[in-house]
């Protein structure tokens, strides 16, 4: 009887639907999900699917959608650095993103000598079959979808046929998406949250900016001209990469963008929305204390901040033909010339009169007035402190 359900399953509708009104109209999850649900109505005894999706991002090696018989259809990200473990390495979406080609595999006989480790744990889970598939995109590009049952008699070869007829469909319904999920996830990687979501909504012209006030935050490595002489160029680069990624977590978990690196140097912005002015600070603030704090577990890793808060031009500027997004204005000529200040006090953590009256008296230190260059009049600068404790650039958070 399944195999007569089989028969009267209408591939090419199916197919339409997926090209046609998926596409166009459904996210990942749903299409995944509607998919499944049309199978398991045919009789094909689907139990678990899941469609994987290679990513070019740093942190993220792939995202995707995992659909389970009882609980539906729901999203899963997989970090970068599990495609280099043997989770990954000689799994069967190897296998079918490296050859192309269909991975079948019977879960009621393994053999622990040449079946991958992730058989036996959908085995043990009950899983009776297994079947991966190549799911390749327009530009060549080779994602893979698995799909396991529980049925005592694993998938008839009908079932496994229905299923590869109907894959390059679903491909093309998943595509767009896929797509548009690798773009976003490039831009926030090289330009940072805001930056990536002002350009994909159509903010891609030299001269299309916004003025806004945000809480600007510029760090810089101390002692990275002589680290430079005395480090191999690998070592530097490690030396280099530890530091920034200390400060770009710290920024992102406040919600601040990390908008550029300059040399040694981080520039970030914290945008003022509702809490006004002193929200902002205060989120950029703690982005700078939890840095330096997590500084202090390696080894010479010495490290200055500056905060000012005001408004800034935030957009694209350029040639016609190479444009940069970031944010410029005398508010961040104001937080450049603040490292001076910083190296001038020995202070690991400096902001200006505008950022310290966000902040409870004994929170800050004035450290005078100075004559900052292209700055007109003298400037109060003030070192940040937590309460009997002092910011020092050679200690990090100390006691004061």
């Amino acid at each position: 009887m399944p195999h007569q359900r089989f028969l009267d399953f209408n591939v090419t509708e199916a197919a339409t639907w997926l090209v046609a009104t998926a596409r166009v109209a459904l996210s990942p999850v749903e299409i995944v999900a509607q998919t499944c649900d049309r199978l398991v109505a045919t009789g094909i005894p689907l139990w678990r699917v899941r469609v994987g999706q290679r990513l070019i991002n740093p942190l993220l090696g792939a995202w995707g959608v995992i659909w389970m018989r009882e609980t539906g259809a729901e999203e899963y990200t997989v970090p970068r650095s599990v495609l280099a473990t043997s989770a990954f390495t000689g799994s069967p979406f190897e296998h079918v993103i490296k050859t192309r080609t269909r991975f079948y595999r019977s879960l009621r006989d393994l053999n622990p000598a040449r079946d991958h480790p992730v058989l036996f744990e959908l085995a043990e889970d009950g899983s009776t079959d297994y079947l991966a598939l190549p799911i390749i995109y327009g530009d060549g590009s080779v994602q893979g979808a698995a799909f396991t049952t529980d049925a005592s008699g694993g998938f008839s070869q009908e079932a496994i046929a229905l299923i590869e007829r109907l894959s390059p469909f679903l491909a093309a319904a998943l595509e767009p998406a896929a797509m548009r999920r690798s773009a976003e996830s490039l831009l926030r990687t090289y330009l940072g949250d805001g930056p990536a979501e002002r350009i994909a909504a159509g903010a891609i012209r030299r001269g299309d900016q916004v003025a806004i006030e945000a809480a600007v935050l510029l760090t810089d490595l101390r002692g990275y001209t002589l680290l430079s002489e005395q480090l191999l160029p690998n070592a530097l680069l490690e030396r280099l990469g530890q530091y920034q990624e200390l400060v770009v977590t710290a920024v992102r978990a406040e919600g601040g963008d990390v908008l550029k690196f300059i040399g040694d140097g981080v520039l970030a912005i914290f945008p003022v929305e509702d809490g006004g002015r002193e929200t902002a600070s205060t989120r950029a603030r703690r982005a700078l204390e939890a840095a330096l704090l997590n500084a202090e577990s390696i080894v010479g890793m010495h490290f200055v901040g500056c905060l000012h808060v005001g408004p800034v031009i935030y957009g694209n500027i350029g040639s016609p033909d190479r444009l940069d997004f970031t944010v410029v204005g005398p508010t961040v000529n104001f937080v450049s010339r603040l490292e001076a200040v910083a190296k001038s006090t020995n202070s690991a953590a400096v902001c200006s009169r505008e950022v310290a009256a966000c902040f409870p008296s004994d929170t800050t230190r004035p450290l005078g007035t100075f004559t900052l260059p292209g700055i007109p009049d003298e400037q109060a600068v003030f070192e940040l402190i937590a309460p009997d404790r002092g910011l020092r650039e050679d200690q990090g958070l100390t006691s004061r």
